[in-house]
């Protein structure tokens, strides 16, 4: 198992800049991928990024590309989303998962983002 704890969200204005951290412990050795997922109230669970552990290859979704980069830190086993020119239809909870050789897992906790117009 894979345990994650995320921080980082908070209230920002539109336009704005937030850095979200997801830090991993227990299995880590089993990391594929880590990515980071959002939901809003009312709205289903959507895909925002993710990065290959290994080589750092990444993937995002095309609402979030060319303001949002992910990136991790191997040796803390941290993996980070740094929001820029943030919009308000960018609120949501932000969580982060594992993803192993069996799939992705379980999202953590999450985080707050809060956008105001």
């Amino acid at each position: 198992q894979v345990q994650l704890a995320e921080s980082g969200g908070g209230l920002v204005q539109a336009g704005g800049s937030l850095r979200l951290s997801c830090a991993a412990s227990g299995r880590t050795g089993s990391l594929l991928s880590m990515g980071w997922f959002r939901q809003a109230p009312g709205k289903e669970r959507e895909f925002v990024a993710s990065i290959r552990w290994t080589d750092g290859v990444t993937y995002y979704a095309d609402s979030v590309k060319g303001r949002f980069t992910i990136s991790r830190d191997n040796a803390k086993n941290t993996v980070y989303l740094w929001m820029d020119s943030l919009k308000p239809e960018d609120s949501a909870l932000y969580s982060c998962a594992p993803r192993t050789p069996t799939g992705w897992g379980e999202l953590g906790q999450g985080t707050q983002v809060t956008v105001s117009s």
